[in-house]
């Protein structure tokens, strides 16, 4: 099968187009997951910031209760895996679940590598460093941000404690959402680029094809037939048209078979003179 010309012709082609495709819909598929990530990563870092914002009031005032639910009001969101705000210890104070209140956070985690990898723990980070992508103890996918609680000149000199100007961190809030709508975009996105990919191969096998053999095979195929004619001896001035190459294939075998047409009847013309000279 592979030894013929038309599949020679048309499965590199094939082939290379279909790679090559393949190869374009990878990095467009990464290109738009990582865009998604990032979209998702902001939001929560913008959500995060907010939360930070909404119980810095609570915090000043001392007024645990009200920031407890606050807390709980955010964790019980649709969405929301986990909300927690820990001290510079690591302990957490307030969670949305209240099992993992007076809890030590293990600083090896994902969470809290980035910022405590060295000897001192890193101060600031980009929002891109500070999310995560982990599986949690339900089984969900989650996308969580650590956004850190800094001191400012309002925290140093407030009534209900004092935070010292160089302490740089108060606390951390820890923020995690359901990547549960962001895996299904894609998903969906992997099965378009799947389905995609299976179209360029049938489109692209079909339409080489059709277009090989209408201008390619079809007029090879008509030279074929010409030259076993003329190998009969049935000589025919109509010859291939519409392809240069083949006309000129077709015109020099037309003339090889004249050629070889008039040898073998000037050679038999000698034959006959022979056999009427002969005695």
């Amino acid at each position: 099968m592979f030894n013929r010309f038309a599949a020679k012709a048309i499965v590199p082609v094939t082939l290379s187009l279909t790679g090559f495709v393949i190869i374009c819909s990878l990095f467009l598929y990464s290109s738009i997951k990582k865009d998604l990530l990032k979209d998702a990563v902001q939001q929560e870092t913008s959500l995060a910031a907010t939360v930070v914002s909404s119980t810095r009031y609570t915090m000043m005032t001392g007024d645990r209760e009200q920031l407890y639910h606050i807390i709980d009001s955010i964790g019980t969101q649709k969405g929301v895996e986990h909300l927690r705000i820990f001290n510079k210890e690591g302990v957490i104070m307030f969670s949305s679940d209240p099992a993992e209140r007076n809890q030590v956070v293990d600083k090896t985690t994902a969470g809290c590598i980035e910022c405590h990898s060295g000897p001192k723990p890193t101060v600031r980070l980009g929002s891109m460093r500070l999310a995560r992508r982990f599986v949690n103890a339900k089984k969900h996918n989650v996308l969580a941000i650590t956004a850190p609680i800094y001191n400012d000149a309002h925290c140093a000199a407030g009534s209900c404690h004092f935070h010292p100007t160089r302490q740089k961190v108060l606390g951390t809030l820890d923020i995690g959402l359901s990547t549960a709508s962001l895996d299904r975009r894609l998903l969906a996105l992997r099965w378009k680029m799947v389905i995609f990919c299976l179209m360029v191969l049938i489109l692209s096998v079909g339409g080489t094809s059709a277009l090989l053999r209408h201008n390619l095979l079809n007029p090879i195929d008509r030279l074929m037939n010409y030259v076993k004619k003329l190998a009969r001896g049935d000589i025919d001035n109509d010859y291939p048209k519409g392809i240069r190459e083949v006309e000129t294939l077709g015109r020099i075998y037309l003339k090889m078979a004249k050629e070889r047409h008039k040898a073998e009847t000037k050679l038999l013309k000698v034959r006959e003179t022979d056999n009427e000279v002969k005695p």
